[in-house]
């Protein structure tokens, strides 16, 4: 089977598998996704979850956002971790937004990512969950260990594994690819002991076998 009918299979399989697959970050506008998906750096989602309600309720705009306090802002998202530089990140944006786009968070790659802050990755997020854009693919810690274990890639770098995933997984499957990659390496494709055995895509993974193996092998030492 070559590689591109393996992903053929996958993109059938993956929204089988996990129909509720999404963006587990809570937002109501592109600038919430964004706010949160900076706070998400080195943080799970479910702890931004828990700060950005109150963060979202108090700042409504980008001039908020960008006139907020850099210490204020600093103690109300430290719990994320490396809370100066998100809120020195979160500030620039959105002071950003305001000047260049009016206060609205704009819509294409090029302008995502000249925004302070804002690299390949959140852009792609936002573009892809708050406009519905596929312009690329959200390579995470997740989607590079899944790609690299369905051996779609050889490269370690986020930017060439997005390439390489970019030839075989279908444009219209960009946004929904990194969300199913996500839901498996969260729920079943653990980055220590994968649980491979209950694995629903095991037969259209070439480390799959090599991991059970292993794990039969260490069981019997």
């Amino acid at each position: 089977m070559t590689l591109r009918q393996r992903v053929e299979q996958l993109v059938q399989i993956l929204p089988e598998v996990y129909p509720g697959a999404r963006c587990e970050l809570d937002f109501k506008t592109a600038l919430q996704l964004l706010v949160a998906t900076i706070l998400s750096a080195q943080c799970t989602d479910k702890r931004v979850n828990i700060v950005t309600p109150k963060l979202f309720a108090r700042y409504r705009s980008a001039r908020a956002f960008a006139e907020a306090s850099q210490e204020t802002l600093e103690n109300e998202i430290r719990s994320t971790g490396f809370f100066r530089n998100k809120a020195k990140s979160i500030r620039a944006a959105a002071a950003a937004i305001e000047e260049r786009h009016g206060g609205n968070v704009p819509n294409t790659m090029e302008a995502l990512h000249a925004l302070p802050g804002v690299g390949r990755k959140t852009a792609n997020v936002v573009l892809g969950n708050a406009f519905g854009k596929d312009e690329g693919i959200v390579v995470d810690t997740h989607v590079a260990r899944l790609s690299q274990r369905l051996r779609l890639t050889k490269q370690r770098d986020a930017v060439r594994i997005e390439a390489d995933l970019m030839k075989f997984v279908p444009r219209q499957h960009w946004t929904m690819w990194s969300h199913w990659l996500i839901w498996h390496g969260r729920r079943r494709c653990f980055a220590r002991r994968p649980d491979c055995r209950q694995c629903e895509i095991l037969r259209l993974c070439p480390s799959g076998k090599v991991f059970i193996r292993t794990g039969e092998a260490r069981r019997e030492e």
